[in-house]
């Protein structure tokens, strides 16, 4: 059970006596002798230490039980690499429990897709444990929003959310292609990203970015569901995830150019946007003026 984290030791200029926790390996600087320099953490951020390597046998993502002394660096004296470990003690994690969030949207889900083709395209994807157990631990991104596991869900359900209610709002005449859409419109990010360890791109996200991906899998699965399909319900959906970033200059292969399309991407927009304000609001103080933030081009009066 982990009870020191980083944000502890950091919080105090100088910390007495001796650390003795474990922490996994963020990223390695150089070698030094027979140490290795490091940067080592948990949820909460990372310290730069000092490990005894001789082998150079660690890894980024080891998870290491250390005791060490905190100088100019943390010294460590010696370590453990522990087999068993809860990822989300290491790395940021959604507050909110994320069977909560899996819960409301299939609560979406069940009220909202009606149709043969909506039922079984959600189902091909959400009823794959594989794909789940990706999806629950994916990230929004590595630094733009949501960027903690279990942000792509709650990213994911807040689209869903919005673009529900925009498609009851403005009448949509297919609002389940604009809510599954919304469901749909990140999946590549499973494969974007990687979130076993220190959040990563992965050469696959690197290569072709999760829309492509997100395209292909789509693709997969209309080929693997054959007839259940018609040829205007794949076509768009497809355009919900090929469009959702909106314009050209933000990464989006085709403007949005259907009422689905402009649903999904408005919602994404917003959610991804005011979850950047929230992470500005967490270290601003209330009546003070946020750092000027680069994802959504201006400082923020908090």
């Amino acid at each position: 059970m982990k009870n020191l984290y980083v944000e502890n030791i950091n919080e105090q200029v100088t910390f007495e006596g001796t650390i003795e926790e474990s922490f996994m390996i963020m990223k390695k600087v150089y070698r030094d002798g027979n140490n290795t320099i490091a940067y080592i953490g948990d949820k909460t951020g990372d310290i730069k230490a000092s490990i005894p390597d001789v082998e150079d046998t660690l890894k980024v993502g080891d998870v290491i039980e250390i005791k060490g002394i905190k100088k100019n660096l943390l010294e460590i004296s010696g370590f453990n690499l522990l087999q068993y470990f809860d990822k989300n003690d290491y790395l940021p994690s959604v507050k909110r429990p994320i069977q909560e969030i899996m819960d409301e949207m299939n609560k979406i889900s069940e009220e909202e897709f009606k149709s043969e083709e909506s039922r079984a395209l959600n189902d091909y994807f959400f009823k794959n444990n594989d794909f789940v157990e990706k999806f629950i631990s994916g990230i929004g991104g590595l630094h733009q929003h949501h960027n903690y596991r279990g942000g792509l869900a709650e990213h994911t359900l807040n689209v869903m959310y919005m673009t529900k209610a925009m498609a009851y709002r403005y009448d949509s005449r297919r609002k389940d292609i604009a809510i599954l859409g919304a469901k749909l419109h990140d999946i590549g990010k499973i494969e974007e990203y990687y979130t076993d360890g220190p959040f990563t791109t992965t050469t696959r996200g690197d290569l072709e970015g999760h829309i492509v991906i997100g395209v292909e899998m789509v693709e997969e699965a209309f080929k693997a569901g054959g007839a259940i399909y018609s040829e205007e319900f794949k076509l768009r959906i497809k355009g919900c995830i090929v469009q959702h970033h909106g314009k050209l200059e933000y990464g989006s292969p085709k403007v949005p150019n259907s009422e689905d399309a402009y649903m999904v991407h408005f919602a994404d927009y917003m959610d991804a946007t005011f979850n950047k304000i929230a992470q500005i609001k967490e270290i601003t103080e209330a009546g003070a003026w946020s750092e000027y933030d680069r994802r959504i081009g201006t400082r923020i009066f908090v």
